[in-house]
């Protein structure tokens, strides 16, 4: 049986890749009670990094918030694991934290983390909106473009 979300994601044309691996001494994910903290995650489509650079160099505002949406992609596919693969349980996006990897004069971080933002709301609606954060970096792992991280609360 589908759930809702998976419904959704469907109808929206997405497909969660399987979670991709810790690149480093950590655990992707830490479910503690109803909460579900999901580690730092960056741009892997395909297998591969997509999106190697700086905002305000290489890239502009919409090519940040692409990727920012596949980063979201991602954080879904750790989101799933923790849930054991029923997104259904999922009652509140909490928190995203968003760093953009950029040049000392962009100023437009909270437009390229919209893309991540958008795409949760698009997808679990009102249960969707989230406190956030978006901060400019001099870099971040492998030079990717965004780097995100995510709370959700399940049940």
């Amino acid at each position: 049986m589908t759930g809702v979300i998976d419904a959704r994601l469907e109808e929206l044309g997405i497909t969660i890749p399987d979670a991709p691996i810790p690149a480093a001494n950590y655990v992707p994910w830490v479910v503690t009670g109803n909460t579900v903290f999901i580690a730092g995650q960056v741009p892997f489509r395909n297998g591969e990094l997509s999106h190697i650079g700086k905002l305000g160099d290489k890239f502009s505002v919409e090519d940040g918030q692409a990727c920012a949406r596949i980063v979201a992609i991602n954080i879904l596919a750790q989101l799933k694991a923790a849930c054991g693969g029923d997104l259904d349980r999922v009652s509140r996006c909490v928190k995203l934290g968003g760093f953009v990897n950029c040049t000392p004069d962009f100023a437009d971080h909270p437009k390229v983390v919209n893309g991540a933002s958008n795409l949760i709301v698009e997808i679990f609606g009102d249960k969707g909106k989230h406190a956030r954060f978006a901060v400019g970096a001099p870099s971040l792992p492998f030079d990717v473009a965004v780097e995100i991280d995510a709370i959700f609360e399940i049940e």
